[in-house]
C-alpha cells in the first residue's frame, strides 16, 4: 500500500515538474525566434549561392570581365551583397537570443523564480528598447524582400524566354546588360535568342538553379518578416502585461503599507486602553 503510494506521489511530482518546464517556455517568442532563424538562413545561404551563380553566368555567357583596382563594377557590387548577408546572419542570431531571453525573464514561471526585475522600470524600458528594434528591424527586412524580388523578376523573365525558346525562334529578343544596370553604357555585353550563348544558357543548370535560389532567398525574406511581426505582438504583449503588473504592485505596497498603519494604530489604542485599566 504505501510502496503505491509512493509510485503516485512520484508521478504526481514529474508531472507538476512537467507541467512546470511546459509553463515557463515563452511560446509566443520561442516560435517567432526558430521562424526568424529559418527565414535568415534561407535567404542569406540561398542568397549567397545565388549571388555566385549570377557571377558565373556573367563570366560565361555575357563575357563580363572585372574591372581592375577599386573600380566599382557589378562584380564588387556582389562582393558587398555578400559581406551584408554575413553581417545579417550574424546580427539576428543576436537579436533573436536576446528576443527569446526577454520572452523567458517575462513569463511567469520565471519572473516568479527570479523576484519581480521585469516589472521593474529598467525592465519595462528594456522591453520598449526591443519592441522599438524589433519595428525597425521589420521595415529593414521589407526593404530587404521588395530589393530581392527585383532579381526574381528578371530571372523569371530570362528563364521564360528559355522556357518558351520555340515560341521566340523567329523573333530577334536580345538579353543586354545595360537595361539592368550591370554594366556602363559604352559596353555592349548582351546575348540573343538565335545565338549559341543562348542556347547554351538555357541548357545550363546555372540559369535555372540561380532562379530557384532567388525564389527561396525571397521565401526567407518573407519568413523573417513575419517573425518580426510575430514578435512585435509577443513584445507589445509583454509590454501590456509589465505594466499591468507595475501598477498591481504599487496597488499592493500601498495597501500593505495601509494594513501596517491600521495594525500599528489598533496595537497603540489597545496599549492605551490596557493602561488606562491598570
Amino acid at each position: 500500500m504505501e510502496e503505491n503510494m509512493d509510485e503516485s506521489q512520484s508521478q504526481k511530482g514529474c508531472k507538476e515538474c512537467c507541467e512546470r518546464c511546459v509553463g515557463s517556455l515563452p511560446w509566443a517568442s520561442l516560435i517567432a525566434t526558430i521562424l526568424l532563424y529559418m527565414g535568415v538562413a534561407l535567404f542569406c545561404g540561398c542568397g549567397h549561392e545565388a549571388l555566385s551563380g549570377t557571377v558565373n553566368i556573367l563570366q560565361n555567357y555575357f563575357e563580363v570581365i572585372r574591372a581592375p583596382g577599386e573600380t566599382l563594377d557589378v562584380f564588387t557590387i556582389i562582393d558587398i551583397l555578400k559581406y551584408i548577408i554575413y553581417g545579417l546572419a550574424a546580427g539576428f542570431f543576436v537579436f533573436g537570443v536576446l528576443l527569446l531571453v526577454e520572452g523567458f525573464f517575462t513569463t511567469g514561471a520565471i519572473r516568479d523564480l527570479y523576484g519581480e526585475f521585469k516589472i521593474t522600470a529598467c525592465g519595462r524600458c528594456l522591453t520598449a528598447f526591443l519592441m522599438f528594434l524589433a519595428y525597425l528591424f521589420f521595415l529593414v527586412w521589407l526593404g530587404v524582400t521588395a530589393f530581392t524580388s527585383l532579381p526574381v523578376f528578371m530571372y523569371f523573365n530570362v528563364w521564360s524566354m528559355c522556357q518558351n525558346t520555340s515560341l521566340v525562334e523567329g523573333a530577334n529578343l536580345c538579353l543586354d546588360l545595360r537595361q539592368f544596370g550591370a554594366v556602363t553604357i559604352s559596353e555592349e555585353r548582351k546575348v540573343c535568342t538565335g545565338s549559341e550563348k543562348f542556347f547554351k544558357m538555357c541548357e545550363s543548370n546555372e540559369l535555372d538553379l540561380t532562379f530557384h535560389l532567388f525564389v527561396c532567398a525571397l521565401a526567407g525574406a518573407g519568413a523573417a518578416v513575419i517573425a518580426m511581426v510575430h514578435f512585435l505582438m509577443a513584445l507589445a504583449a509583454n509590454w501590456g502585461y509589465l505594466k499591468d503588473a507595475s501598477r498591481m504592485q504599487k496597488y499592493e505596497d500601498i495597501k500593505s503599507k495601509e494594513e501596517q498603519e491600521l495594525h500599528d494604530i489598533h496595537s497603540t489604542r489597545s496599549k492605551e486602553r490596557l493602561n488606562a485599566y491598570t
